[in-house]
């Protein structure tokens, strides 16, 4: 019997991608970045998406990506940042699997992000503020779609053994 999947949410930044690898080389599991999964399918990265068709297309093909994704079995899926706040993509991912806050403090996301330019919604002047208030607007929507919460602060190995004890 195929294994449930595990999917990890949490904000940009709180270690989706590096996680995921881990747990999937740890676990024996296949590892899917769902924006990684878009970006393959549409053959543009998602900056481009955002750019070309805006951010309403981008969350249709995120909301296809979960459905599909859904189907599977027995993987490990990065949700991107926003997947989770959409009830039908908690909806469907839940059935599917597990899902794993990947919780860290907004100021350890500053700091993982404070060089990356690739996030189209924080491509401002005003970055840190952006952040700040993206953060405190998705953080109580991720926290009611887990099913399990992690300290994402720690180590990757410490975080990954963490989710393994508890999925």
């Amino acid at each position: 019997m195929a294994r449930k999947n595990i999917i990890l949410c949490g904000f940009m930044g709180c270690g989706k991608s590096t996680i995921g690898n881990l747990l999937s080389r740890k676990m024996g599991m296949a590892f899917v970045d769902m924006d990684k999964y878009i970006e393959k399918k549409e053959n543009k990265s998602v900056s481009q998406i955002f750019s070309d068709s805006g951010e309403e297309y981008f969350r249709e093909k995120e909301r296809e990506a979960a459905r599909e994704l859904a189907q599977k079995k027995g993987l490990i899926i990065a949700a991107g940042g926003g997947t989770l706040t959409f009830p039908e993509n908690v909806a469907v991912l839940h059935q599917s699997g597990t899902i794993v806050l990947l919780d860290v403090p907004v100021e350890v996301v500053a700091e993982r992000l404070k060089f990356d330019t690739t996030r189209p919604l924080l491509n401002r002047p005003d970055k840190n503020e952006a952040m700040k208030e993206l953060y405190d607007k998705r953080l109580p929507l991720y926290r009611e779609a887990a099913d399990v919460i992690t300290d994402a602060a720690q180590s990757p190995m410490q975080v990954c053994l963490q989710i393994m004890q508890q999925v």
